[in-house]
């Protein structure tokens, strides 16, 4: 009997940034993948912490990651960071994703991540999407790789340079691919963790985001009626007391 196709072969070379100095994050990751049904699919991309700029190091270690799928062949490359974790990944949803990017055009596929703004295909599993931030789990192209790796770090993070680069940039939905709460190394901005906690974790805002860019409209609509309800309710009191 053949082996069962798995989707994850869609993507020639699938990378994850480790720090060197985080090998919990190593081996919470391997798990991670292993139950995504990854096993050793991915490499692991090892790197120091940099000494000036956990941006700058972020966005080289993206760079590293692209140009290793280039020099290899890659027509398609995944990438994530050590601190994914996968919740309501589904073989299925993410096989109609793929089946259904392979016949359009497309440079970004995500996993997971946040959005300014999200709209339905003809496909209930892939949404169209204008990226906002998180660069945690995602695939490109060949040709958007190549584009990403002619740029050069000039202070500008690399979920940045992803939104002001995007074009044809869809999402699998439901995502199922999170930031898990390790607190981040991004140590620029130190207020991030407190904030992230504050709003009850990444995987919850993911969530949320993904909830309002769906439902936009109809939430947009019930809030209009409420603030009418208040109207009409604040008027007959109002009515209620003159003579």
């Amino acid at each position: 009997m053949a082996a069962v196709q798995s989707p994850w072969d869609f993507f020639d070379k699938i990378y994850c940034i480790s720090l060197k100095e985080r090998p919990d994050r190593r081996a919470s990751a391997t798990a991670e993948f292993a139950q995504a049904g990854l096993g050793d699919r991915v490499e692991f991309v090892s790197v120091h912490r940099h000494p000036e700029s956990s941006e700058q190091g972020i966005f080289e270690s993206h760079m590293r990651c692209l140009e290793a799928g280039l020099t290899a062949g890659a027509q398609t490359i995944a990438v994530f960071e050590d601190d994914v974790i996968f919740r309501r990944y589904c073989p299925h949803t993410l096989k109609v994703c793929i089946d259904s990017i392979s016949g359009r055009p497309w440079e970004a596929l995500f996993f997971g991540c946040l959005v300014k703004k999200s709209w339905r295909t003809e496909i209930g599993s892939l949404v169209g999407v204008r990226y906002r931030s998180l660069a945690h789990a995602y695939a490109v192209n060949r040709p958007f790789a190549e584009h990403l790796t002619a740029k050069r770090w000039a202070g500008k993070a690399f979920d940045a340079l992803l939104r002001d680069e995007q074009g044809q940039y869809f999402s699998v939905y439901p995502c199922f691919a999170f930031q898990s709460g390790s607190p981040t190394d991004n140590y620029k901005r130190p207020g991030i963790d407190k904030f992230r906690q504050w709003c009850g974790g990444l995987h919850r805002i993911q969530k949320m985001n993904e909830f309002y860019h769906r439902h936009r409209p109809v939430i947009l609509f019930a809030h209009v009626l409420a603030v009418l309800a208040i109207v009409y309710l604040a008027a007959s009191a109002i009515g209620s007391h003159l003579p």
